[in-house]
């Protein structure tokens, strides 16, 4: 009478759960017993050792119904012999009789699942040896099929992982999206993973790293940039809104102005009206080996609480105002 895992309560969750819950289930506990998380704790590693089984058949369809089909039919079995009263062994979780399947249940489970038991690995460690290639943080992942072992300085492996491809995105600052460089992410299976970006990253662009999926697979990367409090992508063209006062815009001047690059020096000419745009060539955002223009909206700004100096200065201009800027208006009107 062998044991057999319970994964619905390793998973906590009920044997009506769907996928959605299981891989939701997952990741939680994923992140909490990831040895990467808990670096020397062997309970840790065998929880999460555990996780992953559990995840790997609750979430293939074909290994489920094989599940549920063997535990079915150990209930099955116990109520006929509780039925019967004959003595037995009574052990909590799911067990079953080991002449139920002809070779037990370790047979079972291998010709069901298509991997061996821990007790099989064991002893076949001492005959079985073949080399894996090494993994980042020798983490495990969903999806994989391999529970490997050190014996002296070679791995051994029960089964070779199936390579698969994984999504995930990455929101960026509009500053660090032009000018890339390194940036670190945490996939949803636990690892970190730092990545070197190249400049110009553009809302929607898809990055392909290859091998940094699940057992060799590529990872798709997905970019969104960030709003920004100042500037704002129009295209390749860069938007942003400048203040400047009256007198500046009066007389004109020279101001500075911040730009993807840094602060530059842009002429107001005099005369300048509010809401008027003015171009800074080539300093937009690079798109197709292209780069664009910024765009500066000019807004003319009053002093909100005026000094009495300044208060009696716009008085005196006030004074000595001779044209009507709404003469236009009540002309049309």
């Amino acid at each position: 009478m062998n044991n057999i895992p319970n994964y619905y309560e390793i998973l906590n969750v009920s044997p009506e759960a769907t996928v959605e819950d299981i891989k939701r289930a997952y990741r939680r506990l994923a992140r909490q017993y990831h040895p990467d998380m808990n670096p020397g704790d062997k309970t840790a590693e065998e929880r999460f050792k555990n996780l992953v089984e559990a995840y790997d058949v609750l979430c293939d369809p074909q290994k489920r119904e094989k599940y549920d089909e063997l535990t079915e039919s150990r209930n099955h079995k116990n109520r006929r012999r509780t039925k019967n009263t004959k003595p037995k062994n009574r052990r909590s979780g799911a067990v079953t009789d080991s002449r139920q399947y002809g070779g037990g249940f370790n047979s079972f489970f291998e010709q069901k699942f298509g991997k061996q038991t821990p007790r099989q690995q064991n002893r076949n460690r001492t005959t079985t040896s073949r080399r894996v290639p090494r993994e980042e943080g020798n983490a495990y992942r969903p999806g994989t099929k391999k529970t490997a072992y050190k014996a002296g300085n070679q791995e051994t492996s029960s089964q070779k992982e199936r390579p698969r491809d994984v999504e995930a995105r990455l929101k960026l600052p509009l500053e660090k999206a032009y000018r890339g460089g390194k940036e670190r992410i945490r996939l949803e299976d636990g690892r970190s993973l730092e990545i070197d970006m190249p400049s110009g990253m553009i809302d929607g662009q898809q990055m392909r790293l290859r091998g940094q999926g699940i057992a060799g697979g590529d990872l798709y990367l997905t970019i969104t940039i960030a709003s920004h409090c100042f500037f704002q992508l129009q295209g390749k063209d860069v938007f942003c809104r400048v203040p400047i006062t009256p007198s500046e815009a009066v007389f004109g001047s020279k101001i500075q102005i911040p730009t993807l690059d840094g602060f530059v020096e842009m002429s107001v000419p005099a005369g300048v009206k509010s809401c008027q745009r003015l171009r800074l060539a080539n300093k937009g955002y690079p798109v197709e080996g292209e780069r664009g223009d910024q765009l500066v909206e000019i807004q003319i700004v009053v002093p909100k609480e005026p000094t009495p100096k300044q208060k009696e200065l716009y008085q005196k201009l006030q004074e000595l105002e001779t044209e009507n800027p709404r003469d236009s208006l009540l002309k049309s009107s």
